[in-house]
């Protein structure tokens, strides 16, 4: 089926910043005609700059994690065009994948867009393998698919920062630098960086071996976030590190839903 050209706006909200990426078409690998990032302090500011000479798209679908709140301060920017505002809430199916999540709605809709993401690019490669998406951001999930492209579970833990600020609000006196990772650390700096990374490694590491003996065969590991570069040197399993799972989700959702439409 031939889909009618139109742009498309994705949204990706989460914790700390904004990304968005305006496509000259809602499929896969469309190409990009304009993209950029914002801190969620600086949002209310997006109309008149950023935005402001960004033609109306299309079409626009987003995912948000930051709560009601910042997701009516964004529709509020996208006034300026006429497109309507449209957010992923989780399903028992889309795109292709099965949610294995006992309320399946509850998942957050960044794990879902980005398992989506992630499952319809495996298949693009023709190599079908189980299947472990790691984020790396304020928080760390770690959520398994089967070769079924059926989400079976996933880890949720706290993001290296959070565990300092944890560590530093419950333990007196606990103010330093951060520090290095090391396989022995000598003093508190290293030994926190260390004890972080490796607690996030180690959960990729669990989850991996429940999948590899769930399904009989080595996993394909997609790792993304703003801070999976950082932890791509201290993982023991083979990876593929991309950017934009999140995007490539909601492209594939909005080509699906587009195409079923008519």
């Amino acid at each position: 089926m031939t889909l009618p050209v139109m742009t498309f706006l994705a949204i990706d909200i989460g914790n700390t910043r904004l990304k968005w990426a305006l496509y000259a078409a809602p499929r896969p690998q469309s190409p990009v005609l304009a993209h950029g990032i914002s801190f969620l302090e600086n949002i209310d500011h997006l109309a008149e700059g950023d935005w402001a000479q960004v033609p109306s798209p299309d079409q626009m679908l987003g995912c948000v994690v930051a709560g009601d709140a910042v997701r009516r301060r964004v529709e509020e920017q996208m006034e300026i065009w006429d497109v309507a505002p449209q957010w992923v809430v989780a399903s028992a199916f889309e795109a292709g994948l099965s949610n294995g999540y006992d309320h399946p709605t509850r998942l957050g809709s960044d794990r879902w867009v980005a398992m989506i993401g992630a499952w319809h690019r495996m298949q693009r490669s023709q190599v079908i393998r189980p299947l472990l998406v790691v984020m790396i951001g304020t928080a760390v999930t770690v959520d398994a698919i089967d070769t079924n492209g059926r989400f079976l579970g996933g880890l949720i833990l706290p993001g290296h920062g959070m565990m300092l600020r944890a560590l530093e609000s419950g333990t007196a006196g606990l103010r330093v630098p951060t520090g290095q990772v090391c396989q022995f650390p000598t003093n508190t700096s290293d030994a926190l960086t260390s004890g972080g990374t490796y607690a996030i490694a180690g959960a990729i590491a669990r989850m991996t071996a429940h999948l590899r003996s769930h399904c009989n065969a080595d996993p394909l590991c997609l790792l993304t976030g703003g801070a999976g570069w950082k932890m791509a040197p201290s993982l023991s399993e083979p990876f593929e590190l991309t950017d934009n799972l999140i995007f490539e989700g909601l492209l594939e959702m909005a080509s699906h839903r587009l195409a079923n439409s008519n």
